[in-house]
């Protein structure tokens, strides 16, 4: 049978980081199947949902998963290291719950990527590319949903924030569908400290109640004839969103996928009364919901302190009492109940979860006893879709500055998801997305 080999493809990422020499496939596949065949999809799908766990702000390697306890003190810093469940392996004092399930998921040191600020660190992060040139790509969740389309009564790709992220001066242009049709883009949800969900894409009138939706979506029906006039972009998004969120707060399947209350109290709290812990249990329930993409956001803002922002992991000043305080047992907490849960309730072979920020910070502690950006190495958590657990892939230099092995790049990232979720080479060439993209080898 004759059988197609892409082997002399050429692959391209991002300016200033590694280039590999080819494209990394499948095995030739036969023309049979043909490009995108749902067969093939089914055959090589690990995840049947993702969950991309971004850690928006930019946490410190150093002081938590990648500590350098034999570093100079200006490096290291004040913080202890503690053993882990995974043999040799150390973390920061202030991730103890998570150092106690390193067998749980398998930890990256060696990313790197090209982007100094957040607003275009971010889009590297969700894309796998720079902003510039034109055109954005579009975000791995978009090329998830994409594939996947619209099934049952719950968006393909949900991103849990109660806003677009943004940094103080622009929103992150790689947050959605880029290059692919903007259906494709991420269904907004927030989730308050109290698991109380807002839906930023549709703000109801004053009181106008989930229960009187129906006499509205009458009156949509009605204006129909109208919306024809406006053939624009414009409408036919808004006609999108309004029918999704319509679904969301009337469907009983759909309501109760959101409803955190539903949850035992003390459930909820092994999570924690914050607001990530209650978007990571939120998480959870959709993926039980069998959800293909949730992209689980720590906040919306990458922002330490900034009044009226949430709390994001941008600590250039006050790095080591925020770490201390708010984020590292914020996270420690809500992650680690988060794994418990997907282990505990036959979720994980299912499920692919990926942790990780747009960058790591400077080893070098600055003059304010904080830390800025440093793209040049950083961390990330894999766990679920198949992956071995209790491992570390890649390392940095002893000052944490560099990676000492192959680094990682988010295109590796971006690629390694899709083909867990089922987009094999042939379907992402067909789709125009992760072009030049490999999967992470060793993470295989």
């Amino acid at each position: 049978m004759a059988v197609i080999d892409l082997g002399s493809f050429r692959a391209q990422t991002c300016d200033g980081l590694p280039r590999r020499s080819f494209l990394r496939l499948a095995p030739s596949i036969p023309l049979a199947l043909g490009l995108g065949s749902p067969l093939l999809a089914a055959q090589t799908m690990r995840a049947k949902s993702v969950v991309f766990v971004f850690m928006w702000g930019g946490p410190s390697h150093l002081d938590t998963f990648d500590p350098k306890p034999d570093a100079p003190m200006e490096y290291r810093g004040p913080l202890a290291t503690i053993g882990t469940r995974t043999p040799g392996v150390a973390f920061s004092e202030l991730v103890p719950m998570l150092a106690q399930r390193s067998n749980l998921f398998t930890l990256i040191r060696s990313h790197q990527e090209p982007a100094p600020g957040h607003p275009d660190a971010g889009t590297v992060a969700l894309t796998g590319f720079e902003e510039r040139p034109l055109p954005v790509k579009p975000n791995f969740g978009s090329i998830v949903a994409a594939h996947r389309g619209q099934h049952g009564q719950l968006p393909p790709f949900l991103s849990l924030t109660s806003g677009a992220l943004a940094d103080s001066l622009r929103i992150v242009e790689g947050y959605g569908a880029g290059t692919l049709p903007k259906a494709n883009d991420p269904f907004l949800v927030g989730c308050s400290d109290r698991g109380e969900v807002d839906l930023p894409n549709l703000r109801l009138l004053e009181g106008l109640s989930p229960g009187l939706i129906n006499d509205r979506r009458t009156l949509l029906n009605r204006l129909e004839a109208d919306l024809r006039r406006f053939d624009t972009a414009g409408s036919a998004s808004w006609n999108d969103t309004y029918d999704t969120a319509y679904r969301l707060l009337t469907k009983p399947e759909a309501r109760q996928a959101f409803d955190v209350t539903r949850e035992s109290p003390e459930t909820r709290q092994r999570y924690g009364q914050t607001t990530f812990g209650q978007n990571a249990l939120l998480a959870r329930r959709l993926v039980e919901a069998e959800v293909p993409y949730i992209q689980l956001n720590y906040s919306r803002h990458p922002e330490a302190i900034t009044t009226g922002y949430e709390l994001g992991w941008d600590t250039h000043i006050l790095n080591f009492e925020l770490l201390q305080d708010q984020h590292c047992p914020i996270f420690d907490r809500a992650f680690s109940a988060f794994l418990d849960d997907i282990y505990e309730r036959g979720l994980i072979d299912d499920t692919l979860i990926v942790a990780i920020g747009e960058f790591g910070r400077t080893p070098k502690i600055n003059q304010r006893a904080s830390r800025d950006h440093w793209p040049r190495c950083y961390f990330s958590m894999w766990a679920g879709a198949g992956i071995e657990p209790g491992r570390v892939i890649g390392a940095s230099d002893r000052l944490g500055e560099d990676p000492i092995s192959d680094p990682i790049t988010p295109l590796m990232v971006g690629t390694t998801i899709a083909e867990l979720a089922g987009i094999d080479s042939l379907t992402r060439i067909q789709m125009n997305v992760l072009e030049g993209g490999t999967i992470i080898d060793e993470l295989l």
